[in-house]
């Protein structure tokens, strides 16, 4: 296998994506997702919310620790201090590439949804 056909992976580095869209991502096949619930454009935190942001960070990596198998999950601990949708900060409009895959990230979290309500 050619180098540009193998994957990080693959090649020995093992990779985390920090995400409020963890269905959307199992189902494109990211290895390991950090699972938050906040919103887009502020996954790590607060600005200038340092302490804050660090704590993100660092629970992201320990799910590098503790994902033991392909397409797992790790819910963060974090939740964001106020509704989003009441903010003066989030854009009038959804980004280009959250409108590319709109779609895609509903049928993901449908899918997982009913994943989910089988497995109880």
């Amino acid at each position: 296998m050619g180098l540009a056909a193998r994957t990080i992976e693959e090649m020995g580095f093992s990779t985390v994506v920090l995400t409020p869209t963890p269905e959307f991502h199992r189902a494109v096949g990211i290895p390991r997702s950090a699972a938050i619930a906040h919103p887009y454009g502020r996954l790590i935190g607060q600005a200038g919310d340092k302490k804050g942001q660090r704590e993100v960070l660092l629970a992201a990596l320990s799910v590098l620790e503790q994902a033991k198998k392909p397409g797992e999950i790790r819910h963060l601990p974090f939740t964001w201090p106020e509704d989003p949708r009441n903010t003066d900060w989030q854009p009038s409009e959804m980004s280009p590439i959250i409108k590319v895959f709109l779609k895609d990230i509903k049928e993901a979290r449908k899918r997982e949804e009913q994943r989910a309500s089988k497995a109880s």
